[in-house]
């Protein structure tokens, strides 16, 4: 066992968790930046796969960090990582939960869950925008995810048919030699 570089996961997770305003994908972004720039522990299209695999699986998307963990310390990591960024946000919530219900109706509750939306939406968007980087996206790419949010939020669709129209999509080109790396 990597005592040293199970150390070094909860370091970088558990600040994470006490951020994660919105939820996970809030430091996606984050978590990128620790994995990739700071500690080089691996590149950016290897963190870009295992994102992949996380979103893929059932569960929930912060289930990278298992990945990440596994993928750096084995198992051991894996369970490290998992608790360094769920634990220290579970404590955090359930004292918020006891505050809030201590101070119901009162204008500081307001106060303080419009001041919170705008970080969590930031926050959501930076790790957004730091995958796009990270994945190298061309503009097919960008466009089809312009149009996926488009759909989505105006409700034009169900977003499993618009999956599988984006697939066939992708398929044809690809089939055809239309489909380049990052393009």
């Amino acid at each position: 066992m990597d005592l040293p570089r199970i150390w070094d996961l909860v370091q970088v997770f558990a600040p994470l968790s006490l951020v994660s305003f919105g939820g996970g994908q809030s430091v996606f972004s984050e978590m990128q930046r620790q994995m990739v720039d700071v500690h080089h522990w691996m590149s950016n299209a290897e963190y870009v796969d295992l994102f992949a695999i996380s979103r893929a699986a059932p569960g929930p998307g912060t289930l990278i960090a298992a990945l990440l963990g596994w993928k750096l310390a084995g198992w051991a990591g894996a369970i490290a990582s998992i608790l360094a960024l769920y634990v220290p946000s579970s404590v955090l919530a359930y004292a918020a939960g006891l505050w809030w219900r201590h101070h119901r109706g009162s204008p500081m509750l307001t106060i303080v869950q419009n001041a919170l939306m705008p970080v969590a939406v930031g926050l959501i968007f930076a790790g957004a925008l730091s995958l796009i980087e990270a994945s190298h996206a061309g503009w097919l790419q960008l466009l089809t995810t312009a149009i996926t949010c488009l759909v989505v939020v105006r409700r034009l669709m169900s977003p499993y048919l618009l999956m599988l129209i984006a697939a066939l999509l992708y398929g044809v080109l690809g089939a055809a030699g239309g489909l380049s790396p990052g393009g």
